[in-house]
């Protein structure tokens, strides 16, 4: 359905006060359109005389609408975390960019001694032995459990039993068999752990909290940065579409939204706020073989099913405030005041008292 169509002005009628808006949702959407306003004489839903028709019409028609926007994202692995070196000696062996990491592996070695990941959220900052109680010591028992190491109860406190189960795991995993958990010797992180980059050499110093390398996690995700205006766009588990350079779209969610600050490029300027979401694939497998690429993330911010909607130059202002539309029948035209709904896409969607689907409305010069 075309949305204007060309009509011929009524001979010997002269044309007076017909209002012209502003086309633009944005402007409209903000209560900034300029338009002349068209008075009722009262609150009555028909002007008294329209010598003229417009010089276009257009018709409502009942739609959905979609609040989409379109936006850059980055398809990687997520934020990078920092391994730095706590165990005191020479680093012997690090491994290779891209390598995935399992519980109970190791990460790196220290006097060929290995650095060993095992899953939890609670960072590692003490040494674990016996008499110490607390959330870290219950997360490295359930482990050892996991690791298939028992006799001991898996709970808050570093028993005998604990430290006779650690001793067994040092001995399998080639460290001394002190009964301990030093600190550093082992990463917390939430599960397996992708090495992105390796900032410590072989015959290198380490222990004193330098960094040694750098990791993320291993699913594949996409980060968008957003201005703060269309914080609208990115609400936590809300569903977007991901498209890949080949083309290819995967269906995706919103998994997490934070508030950023980019420091300034330049000596002088001020630091900008950027909202970042942080995008899960439906379907990792879309993206196997891409290490790394910019996508396009289509975000959906609102839905309206089964609304009228009219373009939105077709709305004029009216001199009670609010807006109406100018409709025509026949050789006739009148006003009919409208409440607005969703702006997007050029569009409009209008609410009011004898609207209805397929009617013609003016449209401005």
């Amino acid at each position: 359905m075309n949305d204007t169509t060309a009509t011929r002005p009524v001979p010997g009628r002269r044309r007076c006060g017909r209002a012209v808006a502003v086309a633009g949702a944005v402007v409209l959407a903000a209560g900034a359109a300029t338009a002349a306003a068209v008075g009722f004489g009262g609150r009555g839903t028909s002007a008294p005389d329209v010598p003229d028709l417009p010089p276009a019409t257009a018709r409502v028609v009942r739609q959905t609408m979609l609040d989409t926007d379109e936006e850059p994202g980055e398809l990687g692995y997520g934020a990078a975390t920092t391994l730095a070196g706590r165990v005191a000696g020479v680093v012997t062996r690090v491994p290779p960019a891209g390598r995935v990491v399992r519980r109970g592996k190791p990460i790196y070695r220290v006097d060929n001694a290995p650095i060993v990941l095992m899953y939890g959220p609670v960072a590692a900052y003490r040494t674990l032995a016996p008499g110490v109680v607390g959330a870290d010591v219950r997360q490295f028992e359930r482990n050892l459990k996991a690791l298939g190491y028992g006799g001991f109860t898996v709970d808050r406190v570093y028993t005998a039993m604990t430290t006779t189960a650690v001793r067994r795991w040092q001995r399998k995993t080639g460290l001394p068999q002190t009964g301990q958990v030093e600190l550093g010797r082992v990463l917390f992180a939430p599960g397996p752990i992708r090495v992105g980059a390796v900032t410590a050499g072989v015959n290198q110093n380490t222990g004193g909290g330098q960094q040694v390398l750098r990791y993320t996690g291993t699913g594949r995700q996409v980060t968008v940065r957003l201005e703060v205006s269309k914080q609208r766009l990115a609400r936590k588990g809300v569903k977007v579409r991901v498209r890949l350079p080949e083309g290819t779209t995967v269906a995706g969610r919103v998994k997490q939204v934070y508030t950023v600050v980019q420091q300034a490029t330049e000596s002088g300027g001020e630091p900008e706020t950027r909202i970042e979401a942080v995008v899960s694939l439906g379907d990792p497998g879309a993206a196997a073989g891409i290490e790394a690429a910019v996508v396009t993330v289509v975000f959906t911010a609102a839905r309206r099913r089964d609304v009228l909607t009219v373009p939105v130059a077709a709305l004029v202002a009216l001199a009670e405030g609010g807006y109406g539309v100018e409709v025509v029948e026949g050789t006739a035209a009148r006003h009919l005041r409208v409440e607005t709904g969703l702006f997007a896409k050029g569009r409009v969607e209008i609410t009011g008292a004898g609207l209805r689907e397929g009617m013609t409305v003016g449209m401005p010069r």
